[in-house]
């Protein structure tokens, strides 16, 4: 059965009823911060953001006789929006409760637009971003490729992560192989485990190590089923099929950061279906094709869009194999996909 489709005034209401909900959850929470202000506060620590929770995050001691603590902290009205992943400065109250009182600068920030188009950061100083798919549901080289050039952008190295391994039959299995070879080809780190069976999850393991990481892809890639295999203390719920769809269902509601016994953090993201780029540019994609590197600002026309110019040196490339079909598909249909003002 197809959803409904809503109309412009129904959307209008319901926006505006979720900005008068974020309202009174903000007045709230200034009463609730003038109250704590109002009484004794610890001294300023650092601290690392690691989940947010509306106006409210849970914020991880860094030092002192609070180290390792958690506290649920209040924001401040002058901060900007953090995420997980955030270093910040901070104070104690009483009952558990602190307040957030500065950001520190972000290394990184990984960023995509939300559902009025508006960019919003959802995770903050990564280094690594794995980039997770599986031969159920289907993996589309478009969406992978739109992760590619969002790592390149926000300049975090990419892993490319198949999981369900095991589910590679005779069926699937060249259309998978010929997929993974184009990005082999390219250079890019790529690894297959099962997180249902282990195999190559202590491979995968070491390349995390060390690294602040954050796993994006589809719903029902198994996201939550490689958090439970590497940290099985932390049991993510975790979501199965939908049997008449074959499309994940969401399980993750909020990004949350998780501490790796050798060292290292996880950052868990809510499942993306499709990852928005309506921030960045046309430069900004074409440099997210690491193979067009050498190429970009060779073809005749300085104004060349590689679609039939003559003298086009990606064209060239394409016809002599050193570009593949497939990843010239993924970038027509992400500059197809950008807002006008962006060419």
């Amino acid at each position: 059965m197809a959803k409904r489709q809503l109309n412009r005034r129904q959307n209008w209401r319901i926006e505006k009823i979720q900005e008068e909900r974020a309202a009174r959850a903000a007045k709230r929470e200034e009463r609730a911060l003038e109250v704590l202000e109002g009484g004794d506060l610890g001294p300023e620590q650092t601290g690392l953001v690691i989940a947010h929770f509306g106006v409210q995050v849970e914020v991880e001691a860094d030092d002192g006789p609070e180290a390792g603590q958690v506290f649920r902290c209040h924001l401040r009205a002058n901060l900007p929006a953090l995420v997980t992943g955030d270093r910040v400065v901070w104070r104690a109250g009483n009952q558990g409760i602190g307040v957030i009182v500065a950001q520190l600068p972000r290394s990184t920030e990984l960023c995509r637009p939300d559902s009025r188009g508006q960019l919003k950061p959802v995770a903050a100083n990564v280094d690594l971003i794995v980039i997770v798919f599986a031969p159920a549901p289907e993996p589309h080289a478009n969406l992978i490729d739109r992760y590619l050039v969002a790592a390149e952008h926000a300049g975090i190295r990419p892993l490319l992560l198949l999981n369900k391994a095991d589910l590679i039959d005779e069926q699937n299995g060249p259309a998978l192989n010929a997929l993974l070879a184009v990005y082999r080809q390219l250079g890019y780190p790529l690894l297959e485990v099962s997180a249902h069976h282990g195999d190559g999850m202590q491979q995968l393991q070491k390349l995390l190590d060390g690294h602040i990481s954050v796993f994006v892809g589809q719903s029902g890639v198994g996201k939550s089923s490689l958090v439970n295999s590497l940290l099985p203390e932390v049991q993510t719920r975790v979501g199965e099929l939908s049997e008449w769809s074959g499309q994940g269902q969401h399980t993750t509601t909020t990004a949350r950061l998780y501490h790796f016994p050798g060292g290292g953090e996880l950052i868990d993201s809510p499942g993306i279906r499709e990852f928005g780029l309506v921030h960045v540019s046309r430069d900004d994609v074409e440099a997210g094709f690491i193979e067009f590197t050498d190429l970009l600002g060779t073809c005749r026309f300085r104004d060349c869009k590689h679609d039939r110019e003559p003298g086009c040196a990606l064209l060239k490339a394409l016809e002599d194999g050193r570009i593949q079909q497939q990843r010239m598909n993924s970038y027509r249909s992400i500059i197809a996909s950008l807002p006008q003002d962006t060419y």
